[in-house]
């Protein structure tokens, strides 16, 4: 059983996601990282770790040569994986978060399985802090613009719930908010004819690692007369910053809200 110092928690900890990776570093938990995902790139200290794998593609010889007394992972995503993890005799704990404050609290129960809550509180509440104010900043605009978040084009997969909540902090409105509580992206597919009914003052997309084609969103069938189309308000987004559940959401939400200032600056 666990003590109180820090000792007494994992030394030696697999990260499969980039942002259990993150979360252990700015938690002061770096030096116990063993192995981390090759998607992993922040801080840049983590790229000189052990790769393990991908986000669905994990080598569990690798993974168990490192002899982790804990591997942090993500989502059912990853249930074949720690499936086999357990089954090795290995701990491992899972989150499963899909909302902005579920987030905060995967930051907290990481920073307890590390010994180090006191930092994941702290962590957490700077993070709550610049949400605070990035939402009094918007409070005062007379209008929130709408927002279409595309997480993929083939077929259009509006964000997931963390994005919507980024979004909406960011003093925008989402254009498919009543799609964010469906947890996988087949329940958040939509059809281009409705994007463009509900014609968006601005277009944000993250293809999940793929290049954003900006040009080809441009010119969709149907889509010329879309408030975002006719002024170029079409963006790309780094998928690092707003498809990661982790602390690197504040990076694209600062972005997010930059973008939507300059919508509403416009209007």
């Amino acid at each position: 059983m666990y003590g109180k110092s820090a000792a007494d928690f994992p030394q030696r900890v697999v990260c499969l996601t980039s942002e259990t990776a993150e979360i252990a570093y700015l938690l002061g938990a770096g030096d116990r990282v063993v192995g981390v995902p090759g998607t992993a790139r922040r801080p840049e200290a983590v790229r000189e770790k052990a790769k393990v794998g991908g986000f669905t593609t994990f080598r569990l010889d690798r993974i168990l040569a490192l002899e982790p007394d804990l591997v942090l992972a993500f989502s059912d995503l990853q249930k074949d994986v720690v499936r086999d993890l357990i089954g090795a005799g290995v701990a491992v704990l899972c989150t499963n978060q899909r909302s902005f404050d579920e987030v905060l609290g995967a930051i907290l129960v990481i920073g307890g399985a590390l010994g180090l809550p006191d930092e994941a509180r702290g962590l957490v509440q700077d993070m709550r802090d610049e949400v605070k104010q990035i939402r009094e900043y918007s409070s005062v605009w007379p209008d929130r613009p709408r927002v279409y978040f595309e997480e993929w084009h083939d077929p259009l997969i509006a964000g997931i719930r963390w994005v919507s909540d980024l979004i909406e902090m960011a003093g925008g409105e989402d254009v498919f908010a009543e799609l964010r509580a469906q947890p996988l992206a087949a329940g958040r597919v939509v059809q281009p004819d409705e994007v463009a009914r509900r014609d968006p003052q601005l277009i944000l997309a993250s293809w999940c690692g793929k290049p954003v084609d900006v040009e080809a969103i441009r010119g969709r069938p149907g889509w010329s007369e879309a408030a975002a189309v006719r002024s170029g308000q079409i963006h790309e987004i780094d998928g690092a910053d707003v498809l990661s559940p982790g602390p690197s959401l504040m990076v694209g939400l600062r972005r997010i809200h930059e973008l939507i200032q300059a919508v509403q600056a416009a209007t």
